[in-house]
């Protein structure tokens, strides 16, 4: 393990935006209503997304990113017409898509600041994000707004907004804003590199895309067959003296193969040659944070984390090409004292033994108990740590004929609030060295963050004791 320090110096530039414009299907499209699944329904996905790109200069005498970008929006939007679409309310709240042709909302913009300007290694926090972002006035109101909005250089899109932002080195900032009770984040990349395609001269997407939401659909009667408890709903609460989340630091540390095969060698040969590297990472991390929070030794902590079931055998399968929402959060639960006095196996078979969980009947019984519960919300709570893992989605491959961006993922790279703690992103990148690993952010608060890197110094950099 190492701390990754931002290089990136104080910076201030200026943005001048061109006036958002609605981009719609480049063909007349259907006009119709779209039902959206039980899991796009969820309360917890009625939000906004923002993700960002940085690319290269490309040739001098090239075609203007945002010109060919909105081109190939338009076009891709005639495939994917759902998107150009709103957002309307139903009965008991739920939520469908009226398919109108409206469009997606582009900005483009202009920076007087250099790609160089931020530093050799590209990590978000990055400065100016307000002017770097979408336009986001009218972000609240969820319902009757564009799904994507895109800026390049400031692109923009509805319910997904694209902005796209030139900068004075010839290179361009793609920030994408998507809603994500239309899209994931796998959902957003078929979506871009189909734009992409476009750009790049195809007649047409290779992944067609479908939406057969009614695959994920409250069955008839619904059977809940399988426990949920990442839906309980009480808030688990640590002493309050250490609530709330206050005075917090935010460190990035970077786990290379070096510092992932230090932690295989703290385990028996077994479980270290049959756990993936996000097992074995991710019990190491939450085992650390929990040490480093001192909680309670009886209170119960639990990680909560994202699976895409995209994959899953199920009968019918999940169609190649499904651009909605297609993740399950289950759990894994001990105390906190089983977690601390055990080996680190101990917490990585927790987090297998949940994996293994997640099976067709599990899916479907997710579905039925989200059709008739009524959008539960999850349980939260500073004692239960949520990560998501967006290392290996592709948001670093979205290529419009400049190359792969030299940063593609979210703006941001922790989530939460005060009041219930912060859950963060696995993403993909480099350490100063230029190698290659895994970029886990964490946020904690100060009297904790100095635990938590001694605790995973004496795991990651020598392999030598057992947890």
């Amino acid at each position: 393990m190492s701390e990754i320090v931002s290089s990136q110096k104080p910076l201030v530039f200026k943005v001048t935006k061109q006036k958002p414009e609605l981009i719609a299907p480049a063909k007349p499209t259907p006009n119709e209503f779209k039902e959206l699944s039980e899991i796009d329904n969820q309360q917890r996905l009625r939000f906004f997304i923002t993700l960002i790109q940085f690319y290269r200069s490309g040739p001098v005498d090239g075609p203007d990113p945002a010109k060919v970008i909105k081109e190939a929006l338009g076009k891709a939007l005639v495939a994917y017409y759902p998107l150009a679409g709103r957002l309307r309310q139903k009965e008991q709240g739920r939520l469908v898509i009226e398919c109108n042709g409206e469009g997606i909302m582009f900005v483009e913009a202009h920076a007087d600041v250099s790609l160089a300007q931020f530093g050799e290694l590209l990590i978000p926090p990055f400065p100016c994000m307000e002017e770097l972002h979408c336009d986001t006035s009218n972000s609240d109101a969820f319902l009757d707004y564009p799904f994507l909005l895109v800026q390049l250089r400031v692109l923009y899109n509805a319910n997904k907004h694209v902005q796209v932002t030139r900068l004075k080195c010839g290179g361009f900032i793609l920030t994408t804003k998507q809603n994500h009770a239309v899209l994931d984040a796998p959902g957003i990349t078929q979506f871009m590199h189909a734009v992409a395609e476009l750009v790049r001269g195809a007649e047409f997407p290779s992944v067609h895309p479908v939406w057969d939401r009614h695959l994920l659909c409250a069955r008839n009667p619904p059977r809940v067959t399988c426990m949920h408890p990442e839906y309980d709903d009480e808030i688990d609460g640590p002493p309050a003296s250490i609530l709330p989340f206050t005075d917090v630091v935010h460190k990035i540390f970077f786990f290379g193969p070096t510092e992932i095969g230090n932690i295989r060698r703290l385990l028996p040969v077994g479980h270290s040659k049959k756990s993936t590297r996000f097992e074995i990472l991710t019990a190491c991390i939450w085992r650390s944070r929990t040490i480093a929070m001192q909680f309670n030794p009886k209170v119960e902590v639990r990680l909560r984390f994202l699976i895409n079931f995209r994959h899953h055998k199920r009968n019918p399968p999940i169609p190649k090409g499904y651009y909605g929402n297609l993740m399950a959060t289950p759990v894994a639960i001990s105390t906190a004292q089983d977690l601390i006095s055990n080996p680190l196996e101990y917490t990585l078979e927790l987090i297998k033994n949940v994996k293994r969980s997640i099976t067709e009947e599990y899916i479907m019984s997710m579905v039925d108990f989200l059709g008739t519960k009524g959008r539960p919300r999850f349980h939260r709570g500073a004692c239960t740590y949520y990560l998501v893992d967006v290392s290996r989605v592709g948001l670093d491959q979205w290529d419009f004929g400049w190359g792969k961006p030299v940063y593609g993922g979210p703006s941001e790279v922790w989530f939460g609030r005060p009041t219930t703690g912060f859950g963060n992103y696995y993403l993909g990148g480099k350490n100063g060295k230029g190698e290659t690993g895994i970029l886990v952010p964490m946020c904690l608060p100060r009297w904790a963050m100095g635990r938590f890197v001694e605790e995973l110094k004496s795991v990651s950099i020598s392999g030598s004791s057992r947890m």
